[in-house]
């Protein structure tokens, strides 16, 4: 990661009667620049604005006159490091629209009119299932593993024991993300994130995980690709006591609509996200659990969808505007609104995404229905075999055991063997033995249809 600008730290006092005292010329140039965000809505940083200025603005003068508009914005979210600073936010209005997103979108209730919309919701359900793999194996990915998602979704589905360290990680992070489900009615406390780091990185080099440990020294720091440090955590000196406060803050009813100190849960969830990241609290493993906390949260506050909106997907595919979002927001008197907006840009991609995957079953299916009762299919496929064999053609699954398709289906191993054989009689499915087990998967749709009109 290139090494970012910092602001200028040198205050400006009276900075509009020093414009027009020293560049009158260009004192409109300088006022149209007084406003928290640009005149596209972008909250820049200085490593940014300076790059954005009509020319002959002094880039230390500009900034002044931002951070001066900015002031009069922002809120204190959440006290942070050590000694502690003042972290606020402004909302802009990608926040707002990630906010937006979420509450129409992203709700127990929104999940649940999905589901009813498409009728057949085994389907629906299936693909669930599917798409609450891959923020475990993106965020491990995000974290250095190697393992490629395929490999990795194998791993999951057929359930085998992790071969690799990287397998481990994927596997230990699925485990951390259902712990923060099961656990989402609970309080945050020093207990549960230790128990979130202690199931996402137990067993694979516990030597430098140290589940569930919390530092004690101030020898960690993040570096980037090239070995540059990017960030030194607070002291380890009083972790636990800063980390209590994090917890109290979490805690704190801060979405009843009347209070004056309201702020929405996702902004919430973001600002959790980012604070663990900061304080760092242990020796390896940071990340993983600052994002696994993030959807504890939102999963807390009654966003059921999240369990199937990956956002480390996303975050993966840009991991140099990831870091810096932290970084913005530490070298820049600790403004969260950095973070928070770039978080929400990725939030408001990953529903689309998931929205999109909605679609996409809907439309499959009366794809799939129509071409089953065309070609005289429809009568021959029991309930369970349509919803593996949709599964299936949609592409969102391609390999199937009678143990995932059992526990997906919610039914028993005899009843899920004899849908997936069959699928291979009516010669839709082939199957193979791997290891010791059999492992199904759809043939294509053109040897399907050349087998049918035989």
């Amino acid at each position: 990661m290139n090494k970012i600008a910092l602001p200028p730290k040198d205050r400006i006092p009276n900075i509009f009667n020093h414009i027009s005292s020293t560049c009158p010329d260009k004192f409109g140039d300088y006022l149209e620049l007084f406003s928290p965000v640009d005149g596209k809505g972008r909250y820049l940083h200085f490593d940014e604005l300076q790059y954005r200025l009509p020319k002959g603005v002094d880039p230390a003068l500009a900034w002044a006159v931002v951070k001066l508009a900015r002031f009069k914005h922002i809120s204190t979210l959440i006290l942070l490091g050590s000694p502690q600073k003042p972290c606020g936010f402004y909302l802009t209005s990608t926040i707002q629209k990630a906010i937006s997103e979420a509450d129409r979108n992203a709700t127990s209730a929104a999940l649940e009119w999905m589901t009813s919309k498409i009728g057949e919701s085994k389907h629906f359900e299936y693909l669930l299932h599917d798409l609450v793999e891959d923020e475990a194996i993106s965020s491990s990915q995000l974290e250095g593993a190697a393992t490629t998602t395929i490999v990795a979704k194998d791993l999951l589905k057929r359930k085998r024991k992790p071969r690799t360290p990287d397998e481990k990680m994927i596997l230990g992070n699925f485990k951390m993300m259902k712990y923060a489900w099961e656990n989402k009615d609970k309080e945050l406390s020093y207990s549960l994130i230790s128990e979130l780091h202690k199931i996402g990185v137990e067993g694979i080099d516990d030597e430098k995980y140290r589940p569930g440990t919390f530092r004690t020294t101030d020898d960690v720091e993040v570096v980037d690709a090239e070995g540059n440090t990017v960030h030194t955590p607070p002291s380890a000196d009083g972790l636990r006591k800063r980390l209590k406060s994090i917890a109290e803050w979490a805690n704190t009813n801060h979405h009843d609509i009347n209070s004056k100190d309201y702020v929405h849960p996702l902004v919430k969830a973001m600002t959790l996200h980012f604070s663990i990241g900061y304080e760092h609290p242990f020796y390896d493993g940071n990340g993983r659990v600052a994002r696994s906390l993030f959807y504890w949260y939102m999963f807390k506050n009654d966003f059921a969808a999240f369990r199937y909106i990956a956002i480390s997907v996303l975050l993966k595919a840009a991991p140099v505007k990831y870091g810096k979002s932290y970084l913005y927001t530490e070298s820049d008197e600790m403004d969260l609104t950095y973070f928070l907006d770039y978080q929400s840009s990725i939030t408001i991609r990953a529903i689309n995404e998931f929205k999109n995957a909605y679609k996409k079953t809907l439309d499959d299916i009366e794809e799939f229905n129509g071409w089953l009762w065309n070609s005289g299919l429809y009568k021959k496929l029991s309930d369970k075999q349509q919803t593996v064999f949709q599964v299936a053609k949609s592409g969102l699954a391609k390999h199937f055991t009678i143990s995932n398709t059992k526990d997906n289906l919610g039914c028993s191993y005899n009843t899920a063997a004899t849908a997936l054989n069959g699928l291979v009689d009516l010669k839709l499915f082939k199957k193979e033995k791997i290891g010791r087990e059999w492992v199904y998967s759809m043939l294509s749709t053109s040897k399907i249809k050349e087998l049918w009109i035989k």
